[in-house]
């Protein structure tokens, strides 16, 4: 929508706001929602140019929809999102998330951007053009993550300051390399000079005491990382936005909660950080996480304030996150407070989505962009590639349902001809990360416990940060079978047992992204999550949570193409 100021719309909405001039359209019954204290009241919203000119009593308009006994509410915004974890390509993303009452997204592309950098970000920017959707963006500050993992580009200081100056651009995005932050690194100082007076996202996980108070006076305004209530409140303490993530991976809802007083109400929001195909197809985006605080025990009306006003408030969004006067009519209906079901969804005024439909124009994919073509390039690998030395072997990654965080364990491992092998009896499987960036050859192994695979092997080509290839498995021969249907797909995720490929999903957009419709990968990322169980895993989300057992900054132990590291 254009913002820009023009005089005879003011006058126009003032016309109508005084009742001496008929609205655009007029919602009236419903109950509406007041963010800014908390309440609840019946009233009309009239609504001219895609704006809310008032909130009262409007009986004229020349055009009318009744929506008494349902709820007016601002449109849900996502305060802290990475929009590539769905699988799903901008346009297809918005039919996913605007139908469950989404109007504004806050994401940090820095997966695109570790992959293609700032020719694929632009990519991505001009997708999202034009969409019932308002994506914003934080812009990458940690490609890589750390020094531990390969991406396939660059993104420094010079990329940040030319993506900052993107009138879509809100911050900096989350700064990942706390170890970077914490000693002084000169490409951290480099990174936070480009972003000048900027507001930066943090990603500080389990950092407390003097390591917490030397990350946050070095510039980040929130954190979305905390899995205890303990960590949450030393964060609100120091000063930071708490974001409670609700993602498909990492779901800390239900220990974070407890944070939401009356005192705290206004710095906290809510946010995905990551959230797949079938998740937003199937339960929801932020009306799935608005549900279970509900259900939980939080006040309908705070819950939708933590889903629209405060992450507005935080991140400078401009006349959204409430239902009142001069404000975009941006809004979701809903049916009732305590389901969240959402009957219709308004952008600018226009209805986008209804009874769970969009009813938007939306483009299809029409070809894939250039910068996110053709992206994986993988050495050959033999079967020996992927051996494991048994003195390396005697440490493994624990993986933690519902978490990714992780675990680091001493292991006495099952040794074959000097080299320690997956033992599925132990729930020891192997972990490798493979280079497919630039074709090095470069293999990480290691041993990682908690996936529960009694046979055969799961590979992806999502892989946090970088996005190498990530693998596991009961032997090898399956592992060498999974990683190569990946790369010769151009990427994906397969599920591969006793050398036969048990399901494959197809992901040519930048190795991470989908070129079919929201149904369909939905359906197809949940036979794959179900051919995973029926091998074994005891994971809800055995490639959700595959996908960050390379992600080096976030404790305590992966294996990057680099290697098993830990922290």
């Amino acid at each position: 929508m254009d913002t820009s100021f023009s005089a005879e719309q003011w006058k126009r909405r003032v016309r109508v706001a005084l009742g001496e001039e008929r609205p655009d359209l007029v919602l009236s019954g419903g109950t509406v929602i007041d963010v800014f204290s908390e309440s609840a009241f019946t009233a009309d919203v009239a609504i001219v140019d895609g704006i809310i000119a008032g909130v009262g009593v409007y009986p004229d308009s020349t055009e009318r929809i009744d929506v008494t006994g349902g709820v007016i509410a601002p449109a849900f915004i996502d305060a802290h999102i990475h929009t590539e974890s769905s699988m799903l390509w901008m346009p297809e993303f918005a039919r996913a998330v605007v139908s469950h009452g989404t109007g504004a997204v806050v994401t940090d592309p820095h997966e695109i951007a570790n992959v293609s950098g700032l020719p694929g970000l632009a990519a991505m920017r001009d997708a999202a053009a034009g969409l019932p959707l308002d994506v914003r963006f934080t812009v990458p500050s940690c490609v890589p993550a750390s020094s531990r993992e390969t991406p396939g580009a660059t993104f420094g200081p010079s990329e940040i300051a030319t993506m900052l100056d993107w009138p879509e651009s809100v911050a900096l995005g989350e700064l990942m390399n706390f170890p970077g932050v914490l000693s002084g690194a000169a490409h951290i100082a480099e990174e936070l000079a480009a972003a000048a007076n900027r507001p930066i996202d943090g990603h500080a996980p389990g950092l407390s005491g003097h390591a917490l108070q030397a990350y946050i006076g070095s510039g980040p305004v929130s954190d979305h990382e905390s899995t205890t209530l303990a960590e949450a409140r030393e964060k609100l303490r120091a000063g930071l936005m708490v974001m409670i993530r609700q993602g498909s991976s990492a779901r800390n809802l239900p220990a974070l909660l407890p944070l939401v007083t009356d005192a705290t109400a206004h710095r906290i929001c809510f946010c995905c950080d990551d959230r797949d195909a079938n998740d937003l197809h199937e339960r929801g985006h932020i009306d799935a996480i608005l549900r279970e605080a509900i259900a939980l025990g939080l006040d309908p009306r705070r819950a939708i304030r933590l889903a629209t006003w405060n992450p507005a408030a935080h991140w400078g969004l401009s006349r959204v996150g409430a239902v009142a006067p001069g404000y975009r009519a941006n809004l979701a209906i809903l049916s009732d407070l305590a389901s969240v079901n959402v009957r219709m969804t308004l952008h600018d005024g226009i209805v986008v989505a209804e009874n769970g439909a969009i009813v938007a124009a939306i483009p299809a994919l029409s070809g894939i962009p250039e910068p996110l073509r053709n992206t994986i390039h993988v050495a050959p690998i033999l079967i020996r590639d992927l051996r494991l030395p048994a003195e390396d072997g005697r440490r493994a990654v624990v993986a933690i349902p519902g978490q990714i965080v992780t675990g680091l364990m001493d292991v006495e491992p099952t040794v074959e001809n000097g080299f320690a092998v997956a033992d599925p009896t132990r729930d020891l499987l192997k972990l490798v990360c493979v280079d497919r960036h630039h074709a090095s050859g470069r293999i990480g192994k290691g041993l990682v416990q908690g996936f529960g695979l009694r046979r055969g092997a799961l590979a992806s080509s999502i892989a946090h940060d970088a996005h190498n290839i990530v693998a596991v498995g009961a032997n090898d021969a399956d592992l060498l079978g999974a990683i190569a249907v990946v790369a010769e797909s151009g990427g994906g995720l397969a599920a591969v047992a006793d050398g036969t490929v048990i399901d494959h999903l197809p992901l040519p957009i930048g190795g991470l992204l989908s070129d079919r419709p929201v149904a369909e990968v939905a359906a197809a990322y949940e036979r794959l999550e179900r051919a995973a169980r029926d091998l074994g895993s005891t994971l809800p989300s055995p490639f959700g949570l595959l996908a960050f057992m390379a992600l080096s900054v976030i404790p305590r132990a992966r294996v990057t193409d680099q290697g098993f590291i830990t922290l």
